[in-house]
């Protein structure tokens, strides 16, 4: 049997923090997860129109081996600057790879496109980015809101408001699996005709509102109609699922691979040529895997899916309608 985890966030997962900034004119923002220490780290990359800053850094066979806070950002490229933020504010602490008397911190990142949202992005010379990457690494904590904030302020999933979600699931044996994700897919959260999550199957205590459907679907096997328009590099799941287990890179990497799963059990479509879907995988260490393995990456692998599954899911219920962009809650009272 497993249960949500105490906040029913991502940093149910010891040794995690969560910090978000958002810039309401903009209608853009940054999400930080930060961890206490150097932590191991892998990325795996599904959609044909990804943005990212370091995850090669992120590979098992890399030097590194690790990060010390991964940053999900909104403005697509311009987002790329925002784990410079995260990088300076870490060095300021002494964080990261000592080399020859400078403090490295590793913080790489991915972004979503919020750049046609109605937000003024004429900013000038210098992006927000930065500046939201360091503030929100400076927000840094165990609670944190979900919805409209963060990397999920100006994101949007299929026809509706997205957001920020995160969930958190414990293990009858005391594994802690956390997610976090900032929901701007072309692919809907809902299932056609009706005010059911995907992800309903999963749902944990009514965590996003509890709908059920009423009787018999026939749910047309071509695209969804509640999907947005289907255009190239303007949508993007990006995520990072977490564990408290001690596993090896290879060993996260499959774990992370497992993961993606849950997109494809919350979304539809997923993985598009039109989205930059990323999963970010992080191992805090804290408790021992125990024997058998395979088996418990297996399992682990399995828990992370669903419980990123239910992430997007409140992602997009706790989401607040935003200009034209009109939330689930909004429209389906």
């Amino acid at each position: 049997m497993t249960r949500p985890g105490a906040r029913n966030l991502i940093t149910d997962v010891a040794g995690l923090r969560v910090g978000n900034a958002e810039d309401h004119k903009v209608l853009t923002g940054v999400t930080v997860i930060m961890a206490d220490a150097l932590t191991t780290a892998v990325v795996d990359v599904r959609g044909g129109a990804p943005g990212t800053r370091d995850t090669e850094a992120l590979d098992p066979v890399a030097i590194d081996g690790g990060a010390d806070a991964i940053v999900l950002s909104g403005g697509s490229v311009y987002g790329l600057d925002a784990p410079a933020g995260v990088t300076s504010l870490l060095r300021e602490q002494g964080r990261g790879v000592f080399f020859g008397g400078v403090n490295v911190p590793i913080v790489p990142g991915a972004i979503l496109f919020d750049l046609t949202n109605g937000g003024d992005k004429n900013w000038g010379a210098e992006t927000p980015y930065r500046r939201l990457g360091r503030a929100a690494a400076e927000n840094a904590g165990l609670e944190f809101p979900l919805g409209n904030v963060g990397a999920g302020l100006g994101a949007r999933a299929g026809a509706y408001k997205g957001g920020l979600g995160s969930a958190s699931t414990v293990t009858d044996d005391g594994l802690t699996v956390g997610a976090i994700v900032a929901v701007n897919s072309l692919g809907s959260p809902l299932i056609p005709g009706t005010d059911v999550f995907w992800a309903f199957p999963f749902e944990q205590a009514g965590e996003f509102g509890g709908r059920r459907l009423k009787g018999p679907t026939e749910s047309s096997l071509d695209l969804p109609a509640d999907m947005k328009g289907a255009l190239p590099r303007q949508n993007t799941t990006i995520a990072v699922i977490a564990i408290d287990a001690a596993v090896s890179g290879v060993e996260l990497k499959r774990i992370a691979i497992m993961a993606q799963d849950g997109f494809a059990r919350a979304l539809r479509p997923v993985h598009t040529p039109f989205d930059g879907d990323i999963v970010f995988a992080m191992a805090t260490g804290k408790r021992p895997l125990g024997d058998a393995r395979p088996r418990q990456v297996m399992r682990l692998g399995t828990v992370a899916a669903d419980t990123l599954s239910r992430a997007i899911a409140r992602g997009v219920y706790e989401a607040d309608t935003l200009g034209a962009m009109k939330s689930y809650r909004a429209l389906f009272p």
